[in-house]
């Protein structure tokens, strides 16, 4: 099993960073964090990387769901999206695979929520390409 959902964007990294909060609002996620790799790094290490932020995304209804199941879930919380800059002008957004709070924890009570979350994260991935 891989651990991130994956999808390659034909548009720059800003466009794409704004589209990726639009369709993670639209699938009812909001953003808690958010981590500006690239400022980080110049930051504390005077190093450059491509343009890279990662946003923690949170579905309250979903995480209330996965904290009654599993009360320690929230060390796989929120769900990470990173937006990366890539080659020729696209942009990389991955999102934590959501299955991986199932597979991690071995509690059955979190595949309904890792799959309706999965399902949420897939159609706001799908989306940055219609």
């Amino acid at each position: 099993m891989g651990y991130a959902l994956s999808t390659t964007v034909d548009k720059g990294f800003d466009e794409t960073l704004a589209a990726t909060r639009e369709a993670l609002a639209g699938q009812g996620f909001g953003v808690l964090t958010e981590i500006d790799m690239a400022a980080t790094l110049k930051k504390k290490l005077d190093v450059d990387i491509p343009p890279q932020v990662i946003l923690g995304a949170c579905n309250p209804p979903s995480a209330y769901e996965a904290l009654q199941a599993e009360p320690s879930i929230g060390l796989l919380l929120p769900c990470n999206v990173v937006v990366r800059a890539a080659e020729g002008g696209t942009t990389i957004v991955e999102a934590i695979d959501p299955q991986t709070m199932h597979v991690i924890t071995g509690n059955a009570a979190m595949q309904p929520v890792a799959d309706r979350i999965s399902g949420m994260l897939e159609a706001a991935l799908a989306s940055l390409n219609g």
